[in-house]
């Protein structure tokens, strides 16, 4: 079959035939569409932990035909029976063949139903953004009706889906972007604000203007997490599930003790998760957001165009 192919860090990424063997107790997906997140273009780098047989092919996401319906991939490998992942768990797409490819092998019991208002391309968007959107922000957050939620960087696609989900709930949905054109297009969904991470003042300052927030969401890390640790109001939420910026300094440990603050980390979901968050993808007919479409022979320029962080929303592949 045709894949988007990585045979490691020091080895370009390809678009390349690789044997695809059928796996003993799996079926048998044929791809129609798959999606990009920023965990394939860490794993070009290198940055991605884990260890895979290379080669390997890349790609979480994805939406497909089996035995003449519609289906979308939950990408969980492992997670167990508890809460909280097992030692073993790991993600489609690194350690087992993802979906850059023409089929897949996968547990049936990993296939869902293509929610019927979306095309292939929106549901292939869902899969590992909407998962870990929705463990951080309900599951781990708690969030519901009326609580005042803020969402830094939105644009990516688990960002996105937290706004989305936020808003489902009943939410008053703030965010936060280096670009004002992405404040924008997030008003557009049903935003009330958003204002420049670049100006921790302006961020204050919102904070004060709206009474703080009661659930935050945030991937970046790195200096400006205390700032949004100051924006939260009494007994707030915090829920973290990246750290593109890198490791948190400064934190000023008596508003963490004395407003009541809750910090919880979280990455993807379980099984459990996956099929209450396409419940409510279903319940408000949510359309994921797509930025742009590539085919899948254009996979490796896909991936490299992740790069810079352009996108509003997911970028995906057609899959003949």
């Amino acid at each position: 079959m045709k894949a988007i192919v990585f045979e490691g860090k020091d080895h370009p990424l390809k678009y390349a035939s690789i044997a695809n063997d059928p796996r003993e107790g799996m079926v048998k997906l044929t791809l129609k569409s798959a999606a990009l997140n920023r965990r394939d273009y860490w794993i070009t780098l290198g940055l991605y932990p884990g260890k895979p047989n290379l080669p390997t092919v890349l790609g979480s996401d994805g939406c497909g035909l089996y035995e003449g319906k519609e289906y979308i991939i939950c990408p969980n490998v492992d997670w167990g029976e508890k809460s909280f992942p097992s030692p073993g768990y790991v993600i489609l797409g690194y350690e087992h063949f993802g979906t850059f490819a023409e089929s897949i092998y996968v547990p049936s019991n990993k296939l869902y139903p293509k929610p019927s208002h979306l095309t292939v391309e929106q549901a292939a968007a869902i899969p590992l953004a909407g998962l870990t959107a929705y463990r951080a922000l309900v599951s781990r957050c708690g969030a519901k009706k009326n609580d005042r939620v803020l969402i830094s960087g939105i644009g990516g696609g688990v960002a996105l889906f937290a706004c989305q989900f936020a808003l489902a709930l009943g939410c008053e949905v703030y965010v936060t972007s280096g670009s004002s054109g992405k404040i924008e297009k997030a008003k557009e969904l049903g935003v009330i604000e958003g204002v420049n991470y670049k100006d921790p003042s302006a961020m204050i300052q919102l904070a004060k203007k709206v009474g703080g927030f009661d659930v935050v969401i945030d991937s970046a890390g790195g200096p400006g997490f205390n700032t949004l640790l100051k924006m939260c109001r009494m007994g707030a939420n915090v829920g973290i599930y990246g750290g593109t910026v890198g490791n948190i300094d400064g934190v000023s440990v008596p508003n963490l003790f004395f407003k009541q603050i809750s910090i919880h980390g979280s990455t993807m979901g379980s099984d459990q998760e996956f099929a209450a968050m396409l419940d409510l993808i279903n319940k408000h007919k949510i359309i994921p957001i797509v930025d742009r479409r590539y085919d899948l022979s254009e996979g490796v320029e896909a991936v490299n165009s992740m790069k810079n962080s352009s996108q509003f929303g997911k970028i995906v592949l057609d899959i003949a």
